[in-house]
């Protein structure tokens, strides 16, 4: 153990403050000698910064000089939030005894003091699909007797690589009394900020205004962001038909692409995420454009599209080319979601046969023989829909039992066709007809001339245009 007596040293306070405006301090001592002291003592102000910055502001107060008022006058608050005394005490007299500080007193007008208060919280979800939005809020209680001026809140995110992001800076429309509580609350889209991350709260940061103490100003809260990892769905139809591979489409189709996501929150909007190309007959490939902006052009070399709209999350691309010419032809799409998760293992690719002449194949009653009602199949070529169609049945004896016109099939395209009419096997007055073989013919035309016949093996189960059907019940 190492002593040793000093006649002279000094004591500090701890810091005083933080003060809105100094007053006045007040200060006495006493002797432990009763008579004949050699005490002194002497006193100093010490201002600190914000910073932690330490300045001396006065020096060398002496007794009887015990009470300073308006130090607001010499001390500018603002500046100097915190004060720091320090008292130099010597006694040369061999009993070594300093003087003996009996107050030493800062008055002040105190700054304000709130906290986060947690009682008051809310977090809509702690996990979400990415896009989805976070929604937080708090409440932030002046728990002083002092108002404090209109609340600035800061809200930041640490990802999960912990990377600081700054969400976002908020100014509170009001001020807060002594007492009073308000709010605070803020939402942000997750995209991007895949993971574990934290979601913090910071009131009054920086010290934009004054304050007691500033831990109890933050919180933070762990949101979970999950990745996207299901593939969207595609759907291509040729003219409002879903085609199957090799089929006659016609020489000037609609051709219409939609990709469709289940996540409601990454909305399918970037025509960056779909490649399209149409490979000739040649077997050249060519690479489709879109228009600059959706649905603004005329040019039929260009696709249009539409951008999905929430929740219905649907991208839908259209391409009406010009009349292609004769051959086969093959579509090739490729396209992802936000996430990048593609639409299948492999492209969309599905061949198709132009035939620019208008044809049709003969009409295949099925099935045959039937019983309660039958449908007719057959295939168009070309790229107009004929403006007649009749299909006339008869008995074997040349009858006529019924005559089923083009309003009376439904909707008809271009390529292989199977009509919505089903006929019952009745005839025009709908009344039930015997078993049999019946026969049947079809008429169509398109600008007043009849359209072409177009052979197939079916031909041969036809005699002269006339087909056979088989009512059997």
């Amino acid at each position: 153990l190492l002593t040793r007596d000093w006649d002279k040293g000094f004591i500090q306070s701890s810091l005083i403050g933080p003060a809105a405006q100094w007053q006045s301090m007040h200060w006495n001592y006493h002797s432990l000698e009763t008579t004949n002291s050699a005490d002194s003592i002497a006193l100093q102000i010490y201002g600190v910064k914000n910073n932690k910055q330490e300045d001396k502001l006065m020096d060398s107060i002496v007794p009887p000089n015990f009470d300073l008022y308006n130090l607001n006058t010499t001390i500018v608050a603002s500046t100097y939030p915190y004060l720091r005394l320090r008292a130099y005490k010597q006694d040369e007299s061999l009993n070594r005894t300093p003087p003996q500080l009996d107050k030493w007193q800062v008055y002040y007008q105190p700054v304000p003091e709130g906290t986060l208060n947690t009682k008051y919280f809310s977090l809509h979800k702690d996990t979400v699909q990415e896009g989805d939005n976070v929604s937080m809020s708090m409440a932030f209680e002046n728990i002083s007797t002092v108002s404090m001026d209109t609340l600035l809140v800061d809200y930041f995110l640490y990802d999960q690589a912990n990377i600081k992001h700054l969400i976002a800076t908020k100014k509170l429309n009001r001020a807060l009394p002594a007492g009073d509580t308000v709010m605070t609350n803020v939402s942000f889209n997750s995209r991007g900020y895949l993971g574990d991350n934290y979601l913090w709260i910071e009131a009054n940061p920086h010290n934009a205004q004054p304050e007691q103490y500033h831990f109890n100003n933050l919180a933070n809260v762990r949101v979970h962001v999950n990745k996207d990892v299901t593939n969207p769905l595609m759907d291509v139809t040729f003219d409002g038909v879903h085609i199957l591979n090799g089929d006659i489409i016609s020489a000037k189709p609609e051709i219409i692409v939609q990709l469709m996501d289940e996540n409601k929150f990454l909305a399918l909007n970037d025509t960056s995420n779909f490649r399209v190309s149409l490979i000739s007959p040649s077997g050249s490939p060519q690479y489709l454009h879109f228009e600059s902006a959706p649905n603004i052009s005329s040019d039929k070399r260009l696709l249009k599209w539409s951008p999905a709209s929430l929740p219905k999350n649907s991208f839908r691309i259209q391409y009406d080319p010009e009349r292609l010419g004769d051959g086969i032809y093959t579509l090739d799409v490729e396209a992802t979601d936000v996430s990048g998760n593609e639409s299948g293992r492999n492209h969309y690719k599905i061949s198709f046969e132009i035939i620019n002449k208008s044809t049709i194949t003969e009409v295949i009653n099925y099935p045959n023989p039937f019983s309660t009602s039958t449908r007719f199949v057959f295939v168009l070529t070309g790229s107009e829909i004929p403006e007649q169609m009749k299909i006339r049945i008869i008995t074997i004896t040349g009858k006529i039992v019924r005559e089923i016109t083009r309003e009376e099939l439904g909707t008809i395209h271009i390529g292989r066709n199977i009509t919505d009419y089903a006929w019952d096997g009745k005839d025009e007055f709908g009344d039930q007809l015997a078993n049999g073989v019946y026969l049947y013919q079809v008429v169509t035309h398109l600008h007043e001339e009849q359209v072409e016949h177009r052979e197939t093996t079916a031909d041969s189960y036809f005699k002269k245009g006339w087909g056979k059907m088989y009512l059997m019940r």
